[in-house]
């Protein structure tokens, strides 16, 4: 379970890559704009350099189409809503399940990853309603807190899986 929600938490980062990539694009093809003369008088042609930023701009204006076309700022925020529901029951449950199996809970790099990793999730949710009035630094903070928390979940799985195989050993199957 804790690897296929680490791979849908790289999923949803990488929709949160492509929005960003599609609401860069508009600036950088402005600025890539102001290199080309908006008229030209008659007879007269662009020069290489200019033909050169129109093809850029077309390129990049056919990469931020397809972007839009994939609806990822809706899917990353729906991605990344569920993930955050589904990562918070999931570090719930797991000590609720350590406790009434074994009676108590055994803190070590495990059970710090996951707390810290549901801590690193409300904060990034946090900045959700400062980055859509346009914070910098709400979104930087959000991409920050979402990777160190990409790198503790990484740490859990990892720290799990010994956990896994004790109790599949201390586990009687009928």
């Amino acid at each position: 379970m804790m690897a296929s929600m680490l791979l849908f938490s790289l999923s949803t980062g990488y929709k949160g890559f492509k929005w960003r990539r599609q609401r860069e694009l508009g600036s950088e093809i402005t600025d890539m704009k102001k290199g080309v003369r908006k008229t030209l008088a008659e007879g007269e042609t662009y020069t290489t350099q200019e033909n050169d930023i129109l093809k850029q701009v077309e390129s990049m204006t056919a990469e931020r189409k397809e972007l839009s076309s994939q609806d990822n700022k809706q899917k990353h925020y729906e991605s990344g809503v569920l993930l955050a529901f589904l990562g918070t029951a999931f570090a719930i449950e797991g000590p609720l399940n350590t406790f009434a199996r074994a009676g108590k809970l055994f803190p070590g790099p495990h059970l710090y990853a996951g707390a810290g990793l549901v801590v690193l999730w409300a904060a990034a949710a946090a900045c959700v309603p400062a980055m859509q009035k346009g914070s910098d630094t709400a979104r930087s903070a959000h991409i920050g807190l979402n990777a160190v928390g990409t790198g503790l979940f990484a740490w859990q799985v990892v720290t799990g899986w010994p956990i896994l195989l004790k109790v599949w050993e201390l586990t009687k199957f009928p």
